[in-house]
């Protein structure tokens, strides 16, 4: 009996210990499991080479800042949305495309928000517009949409508070909208010739101003018909407003014309009349002279006014003197003509102002005024008229 109760305790011990090691093995795969799960829960972010490690959290703060950094600023649009449906808006960006006859919807965040639209949309197309204002907002809409509506679209929003706005301090948004229109590729209007002033100091634009901005745009000369290079220096296309002449040239004046092609289309634009006008570096320089600076009673008097600068540069001269008090009228001859001076081509134009019989009220001070395209210069002298027989020299 004894031995049988033994035996039975020796397997009892038995059972008990390697149900207590199976439990001791249970619990050690879920604790890995639970561990694991708690290293890859959301919010924690491993480190490099640290699997299952927790981020420290300067290593968060860090983070926030990068991400702040490489986020993108909001266009300066950003006030102004275009409305794709009920409770649909997107922000708009430097351009977009419609197609002629959709309807167009903008709106614009803030309490006080004026508008600006083409010219055209302003003088022909009000009975299609239609601008609402609201309390936080204000609507922009057009319908009937044509390629003439081409242009840019922008309005600003004064910051207000108690109802007034404060001059220069708004928020702005401003976006250029094409109505492209598969029959018209220019933006249509009424000039069939525009004359348009070359002016050699600044620069000039032809504005062809297209519907679509896929269409390929070029520019041709008529007399003698030919393409006029665009080198992007001289001349430079952008497709918002047409090409600009930065340096004009008198070999561009005559007949100038846009071509623009999209698919199988080809259409021409308004034709420009280009007028060059050579335009001076800078205004009249003039020196002014008397015969001499002091004149008997009876004798006569002439004071010249010269003036040097480019060629071919017109340069007008007033004349302001004590006798127009007298009622004296002006007797003045003019002339220009090309000199050479250090090396260069220069024209020197003048005027001079004769005064025959000196009389008393002669006596004063000559101004001459000369004018050209770019301003005007001045110059004084003073002339004496005396009694008596000593007449100074004019100086050298």
């Amino acid at each position: 009996m004894v031995p049988r109760a033994c035996c039975w305790l020796s397997w009892c011990l038995l059972i008990c210990v390697i149900s207590v090691e199976v439990q001791e093995h249970g619990r050690t795969p879920k604790a890995q499991k639970k561990k694991a799960f708690k290293a890859a829960s959301p919010g924690e972010v491993k480190p490099p080479g640290a699997p299952g490690g927790k981020k420290p959290k300067a290593d968060l703060s860090q983070k926030t800042l990068q991400m702040e950094a490489a986020a993108p600023s909001l266009p300066a649009s950003s006030i102004l949305t275009l409305v794709l449906g009920r409770g649909r808006f997107q922000k708009v960006g430097d351009s977009l495309s419609l197609r002629a006859g959709d309807p167009l919807e903008l709106r614009c965040r803030g309490k006080v928000v004026h508008w600006r639209v083409p010219v055209y949309l302003e003088e022909e197309g009000k009975e299609r517009l239609r601008i609402k204002h609201f309390s936080r907002h204000s609507q922009l809409q057009l319908v009937n949409s044509t390629g003439a509506d081409t242009g840019e679209y922008s309005c600003w929003a004064q910051r207000c508070q108690d109802g007034e706005g404060t001059e220069g301090e708004a928020r702005k948004g401003k976006t250029f909208i094409f109505f492209t229109d598969p029959e018209e590729l220019f933006v249509p209007t009424e000039d069939y010739y525009k004359v348009v002033q070359l002016h050699s100091h600044q620069p000039v634009l032809l504005p062809c101003q297209v519907t679509n901005p896929l269409a390929q745009v070029t520019l041709h000369g008529e007399f003698p018909p030919e393409e006029v290079p665009v080198d992007g220096i001289d001349i430079s296309f952008d497709v918002k407003k047409g090409f600009t002449i930065h340096r004009p040239r008198a070999s561009l004046a005559g007949a100038l014309f846009c071509l623009a092609s999209l698919g199988g289309l080809r259409q021409i634009s308004t034709k420009y009349m280009l007028i060059y006008i050579k335009y001076p570096s800078s205004s009249p320089k003039p020196t002014i002279q008397a015969s001499a600076t002091s004149v008997q009673l009876g004798e006569n008097l002439s004071v010249t006014c010269t003036a040097l600068g480019e060629p071919d540069i017109a340069v007008d001269f007033i004349w302001e003197y004590p006798g127009q008090k007298l009622g004296r009228p002006p007797y003045v001859s003019e002339w220009a003509s090309a000199i050479r001076q250090e090396g260069q081509v220069q024209q020197e134009a003048g005027s001079t102002l004769h005064v025959e019989e000196a009389r008393a009220g002669d006596s004063g001070i000559y101004t001459c005024r000369a004018t050209n395209l770019q301003g005007t210069g001045t110059a004084t002298t003073r002339v004496r008229v005396t009694r008596s027989s000593h007449v100074s020299p004019a100086p050298s």
